[in-house]
């Protein structure tokens, strides 16, 4: 059983899984970087209470999920999300979707996926993929970050598909209806929302462990890390955050540069001069991102370690802060014809 599946590699997963299901329903016109847009995938939360890896919880993206949800629900789309407390019901419904010829999306940990490098392994819950087919007792998987499709036995995509720990994916299968239709007018006014919502969330969140002030509060605890935590388990800290920042889908400098392709996309259905200028902002924060994941490496490597070192790695984190701030600021003035 094989359904007649296109694979694209993408930057991210979930976006990247979120355009392939629905170009493969007919939407033509949804590229990752709308999905990615349209989607609201842009944020940014720091978690010290929950532990991934002996570390802080650090987010760069929104909940696993709500990019397909968000995107589907704003270009109306109708879909099909669950999620299973039995494996056998989890492996009859993915069998029954398949039998249907409908790739499906799956949301899986990281730690067993025989064919990941060794070196990116590690306990991660909310990694996509497309399962398209079965040959024997292998599932044909369309992974968004690999360039070519690839296969996981019964056994280890049961096993990826029920992982363990923090935000287990629980057998969650996705996907849209086939042969969708939508209009470039519910395109446009999709983009507009996702536009608004991403900026509401990055600058009206409460609370400072999120958006914007939580980049700017991160920053300020990191100055403090080598004198509360030591510079070994500090070092650890910044390790866990350049992890979640660069090996996760595109982490976060990646996410930047993204939401910046999907500015310079949105103009095209939205001719509005702001839109081209916040997009070259966002390239800024991304090379501000990748610049503090070299420090940040420099010091977890024993390179660096003095306090003002981690001054430093505080201060681009808070420069980082100020120039998404300004931007998401600037398309929140935007006037829309």
């Amino acid at each position: 059983m094989k359904v007649d599946f296109q694979h694209r590699q993408s930057a991210h997963c979930e976006s990247g899984v979120t355009s392939s299901l629905l170009q493969h329903a007919g939407l033509d016109q949804i590229t990752e970087p709308l999905a990615f847009g349209i989607g609201s995938g842009l944020f940014y939360a720091y978690i010290p209470l929950i532990k991934i890896n002996n570390g802080p919880a650090i987010a760069f993206r929104t909940m696993p999920g709500l990019i397909f949800k968000r995107t589907c629900k704003a270009l109306h789309i109708p879909l099909i999300r669950k999620k299973f407390s039995s494996r056998q019901e989890a492996e009859a419904y993915l069998q029954q979707a398949l039998n249907e010829g409908k790739p499906v999306g799956c949301q899986v940990g990281v730690y067993y996926l025989s064919y990941f490098p060794r070196e990116y392994r590690f306990h991660f819950n909310a990694h996509n993929l497309i399962v398209f087919g079965k040959e024997e007792d292998n599932y044909l998987i369309s992974d968004p970050i690999m360039e070519t499709p690839t296969f996981l036995t019964s056994y280890e995509l049961e096993r990826v598909r029920f992982a363990k720990g923090a935000l287990a994916p629980k057998g969650q299968i996705y996907y849209p209806v086939d042969n969708v239709s939508v209009d470039n007018e519910t395109i446009k006014t999709a983009i507009k929302k996702g536009i608004r919502f991403n900026t509401s969330q990055m600058l009206r969140i409460p609370g400072w462990f999120a958006g914007v002030r939580g980049i700017k509060y991160t920053g300020g605890r990191i100055k403090k890390w080598r004198d509360n935590l030591g510079v070994q388990k500090a070092g650890s800290y910044l390790a866990q955050l350049v992890r979640m920042q660069e090996e996760i889908g595109t982490g976060g400098g990646g996410f930047r540069y993204m939401y910046a392709a999907f500015l310079e996309e949105a103009q095209q259905w939205w001719p509005v001069d702001e839109l081209q200028e916040v997009s070259e902002e966002f390239t800024k924060a991304g090379d501000l991102w990748r610049t503090a994941a070299v420090q940040a490496a420099g010091i977890y490597k024993g390179r660096l370690g003095s306090q003002a070192d981690f001054d430093q790695m505080g201060d681009y984190l808070i420069e980082v802060s100020e120039i998404e701030k300004k931007a998401f600021q600037q398309l929140e003035k935007i006037k829309w014809a």
